[in-house]
Parts: structure tokens; C-alpha cells; sequence
């Protein structure tokens, strides 16, 4: 470790890695007269050697997580600092975790919180040897304990930084949009990146494919709130730019590659679903499957969701999907907020209605998550008789997902929630309505 002014250590976890590459792929291109290294922790304890072998080199060490997973990674924290620490290691959290609750992330354990984008924040500690002194986008707290709030980091163009780190050859799903205009109550992706799509130039989509190719690489997959929202500002799709974008990639990866559209890990719209659409997917691209987002079979908690479509656009994507010959699976969530027994049953025979068509069920539990307009809700409440027929619809094949182990984070998350009162914000999420068979 000689002649270095700073290591950086990243508890580099599979469910994190995008977030991580796309901060690794700014820095790789950035020029700093920091001398610095890159080390990745893939455990607790590897981290923690990293931080031991560092010596007495500032050391900032980079966590990122979700909210579900903020109570485990703060006991690996608590871990961590015991078997290695010293008044120049500093712990530094981000994500859309972080960004919504640095409070409570500070509270947990960790020294800073990035609020916000990242990769200028990075860059800027780097050029400061980790000092946070004026550096925008961290809360921290000062020697007297004092709370310092820098506010949140400039944005950039995602042009401006790769999608991945070429540097340390790390590759992954290259997000081609960030943020989304549709600011779906229960959702934590516009309230970190704002209500408005960022989209990655087609230009720049096809270097990054070009890259790919040239390390050997096949699979194009892409990172996206809404998959077909590409290339627009409008809630209309721009079929003619999705259209060269995808012939763009499918040309740049070459015979042997493959491209992935609409499927895991980004989604499609119910009303964005056409033929036109489809036949697109299915011209360029390699994927049998659609994911596509319906939430609730309740007009009326969509409605009250904000999410800006109803249930007969679902029933039509999925019956033009498969009638196209895909797979569609349709992301659903239970114990939505304010949720009624006529609502619970409108979506319980949605789901049926879609089983039988051929559809796959993708079960969620609702789970108030910081940083959105519901994160004060009450956890998602999934009554016993919903239970038996989401275990009955799992059992014909025809639904998955982590639901039940959902139910356990979102009573953790509301638990917090509480601890960490928002002034102003009231519970009430849905009026009280009769069930219809009691008018």
C-alpha cells in the first residue's frame, strides 16, 4: 500500500453490483492526482481483510443496499468494524436506501450517507482523499455530533459516465434510463432520480454494445423503469426510436448475441403493450418473455397508486402478449394500501383470469418503502384466505415470487418508519368505501 493517498473497499454483494459498476465506470475515466486502489469485498470478512491490509492508508469503505436489506447490512457493519477498523477507515452508504433515510442510515452505523446520484459525489471524494469538507450529495455528522446535510448531488447526463467499469472489467445491464415520470406512489425510483426520464443516447448506447462485443461478451440486457418509455418525455412510446435503438444493438453484438427487451431486469408497461410493439421485441430480440407491471386488480387502488392505467390495459397486454406468442409474467402486489375486501378479491380474480389465460403471476407484498410518498403506510396485510389461493395459483405453476419473505421486510420497514417520524405525513391512504355487497 505504499505511495497510495486512498483505498476504496466496496461490499461488493450480487444484489448491488449495477449501482457499483456504474460508480466504478465514472472513476475509471476520471482524472485525479489521487493515488488510489479498487478493492472488492465480496464478504464480511474479505472486506474486512481488505480494510486490515490497507493499514494506515485512508480507507472508505462503499456500501450500497435497498431498504429491505438495510437491518442485515447494518449487522454485517457492526461485524465488519470488529474485526478491523481505525480512525482512517470511514463507512459510506448509498443507494435509494441512504438517499431517503440518512438519518437512520447514520444512526445504523455508518459514518456518511450519500443522498442522491453518485458518481459526482465519488469522484469528489477521490480528488479529496475521502475528506467529505464541501463535497455535495452526503449527510454526515461533525466532531460534535452535530448533523451536516450537503444536500444532494448534481446530476449528470448519463452520457457523461459509462454504464459499466471497463477499468476492472465489470459488465452488467446497461441502464439506458434513468428516472421516470409516472412517480408511482410505492415506488422508490422516482424520488431518488426525480419525476423525469434520463435516457442514454443511442450513440451511446451502441459504444457501450460495441465494448461488449470486443471483450466477448453476448447478452445486451438493459436497465430501465420502463422499457418501452426509451427515446420519449411523453407517456407515449416512440416505436420508431425504440425500433433503431434495438436494430442498432442487435447489429453492434453481432450474429452470435443476443438482445433482451421488456424482460428481467426491466419491465413494460401495461397501455406501452401493441403488436407493433411486440413484433419489435420479437424481430431483434432473443427473450420468449415479458415482464409486464399491472400492481393491483383494482381500478380503484391504481388509481389511488397513481399509476396511470387500469385493468382492462393489463388484461389486454397479457391477452396481446401471449397471442403473440410470449410468456408474459405480471408483476402484482398484495396488501396494497387502504385495500378493501372487494379490492383484495378484484385482484385475486384478476390474477386467476390471467393464470388461465396463460399468464405467470410475479407476487409481491407491499412493503412502505422510505423516500416515497407511502413509505408511512401500514406493512402490506395479506389475510389468510389470500394466502391459500396465492399458494394455490404457485402450485399450478402459474405464480412466483419472494412474497412472503416481502411480508417480514415491510413490518421491519414500518417498524423503522416509526421510530423515524415524518412531521405532517398522515396514514390515511384510501377512503374508507362499503364493500359492495353491503350497500
Amino acid at each position: 500500500m505504499a505511495g497510495l493517498d486512498l483505498v476504496l473497499v466496496l461490499r461488493y454483494r450480487k444484489a448491488v453490483t449495477y449501482g457499483f459498476h456504474a460508480l466504478l465506470g465514472a472513476l475509471g475515466q476520471h482524472e485525479t492526482a489521487t493515488r488510489y486502489e479498487v478493492r472488492f469485498g465480496e464478504s464480511v470478512e474479505e472486506t474486512a481483510q481488505h480494510i486490515r491490509e490497507a493499514g494506515n492508508v485512508r480507507t472508505l469503505v462503499l456500501w450500497s443496499f435497498y431498504s429491505p436489506d438495510a437491518a442485515a447490512l447494518a449487522e454485517e457493519l457492526s461485524q465488519i468494524r470488529q474485526l478491523a477498523g481505525g480512525p482512517n477507515v470511514t463507512h459510506l452508504a448509498g443507494g435509494v436506501h441512504a438517499t431517503a433515510e440518512p438519518v437512520q442510515t447514520l444512526d445504523a452505523g455508518w459514518d456518511m450517507a450519500a443522498i442522491g446520484e453518485g458518481e459526482s459525489t465519488l469522484l469528489s471524494l477521490v480528488d479529496a482523499k475521502g475528506d467529505p469538507t464541501g463535497i455535495t450529495g452526503l449527510a454526515y455528522r461533525d466532531a460534535t455530533g452535530n448533523l451536516i446535510r450537503t444536500g444532494k448531488a448534481k446530476q449528470r447526463d448519463l452520457n457523461d459516465f459509462p454504464g459499466f467499469a471497463l477499468k476492472w472489467d465489470k459488465f452488467n445491464a446497461l441502464e439506458i434510463t434513468r428516472g421516470c415520470i409516472y412517480a408511482c406512489r410505492f415506488c422508490q425510483t422516482p424520488f431518488m432520480f426525480s419525476a423525469k426520464f434520463r435516457h442514454r443516447s443511442l450513440e451511446n448506447i451502441r459504444w457501450h454494445v460495441d465494448q461488449m462485443r470486443a471483450r466477448g461478451l453476448r447478452d445486451v440486457r438493459f436497465i430501465t423503469p420502463t422499457a418501452l418509455s426509451w427515446g420519449t418525455q411523453t407517456e407515449e412510446p416512440d416505436l420508431a426510436a425504440i425500433e433503431e435503438m434495438l436494430a442498432s444493438c442487435k447489429e453492434g453484438i453481432g450474429p452470435e448475441g443476443r438482445v433482451f427487451f421488456g424482460s428481467f431486469p426491466s419491465e413494460i408497461r401495461p397501455e406501452h403493450v401493441s403488436r407493433e410493439a411486440l413484433r419489435l421485441v420479437k424481430k431483434y430480440c432473443a427473450n420468449n418473455n415479458i415482464i409486464v407491471g399491472a400492481q393491483s386488480g383494482s381500478d380503484r387502488v391504481l388509481d389511488a397508486a397513481k399509476r396511470g392505467h387500469g385493468v382492462e390495459e393489463v388484461k389486454r397486454a397479457a391477452r396481446l402478449g401471449i397471442e403473440e406468442g410470449f410468456r408474459i409474467n405480471v408483476d402484482m402486489i398484495f396488501g396494497m394500501p387502504g385495500e378493501n375486501a372487494d379490492d383484495v378479491e378484484d385482484s385475486l380474480t384478476l390474477a386467476r383470469d390471467l393464470a388461465d389465460l396463460g399468464a405467470r403471476i410475479h407476487a409481491h407484498t407491499f412493503m412502505p418503502l422510505p423516500g416515497t410518498p407511502w413509505r408511512d403506510a401500514p406493512p402490506g396485510d395479506v389475510d389468510p384466505a389470500t394466502i391459500r389461493e396465492v399458494d394455490r395459483l404457485s402450485r399450478r405453476g402459474a405464480l412466483y415470487g419472494h412474497w412472503q419473505k416481502q411480508r417480514d421486510h415491510a413490518v421491519r420497514l414500518a417498524a423503522a418508519a416509526e421510530a423515524y417520524p415524518r412531521p405532517g405525513r398522515s396514514r390515511t391512504i384510501l377512503p374508507t368505501v362499503q364493500p359492495r355487497d353491503a350497500c
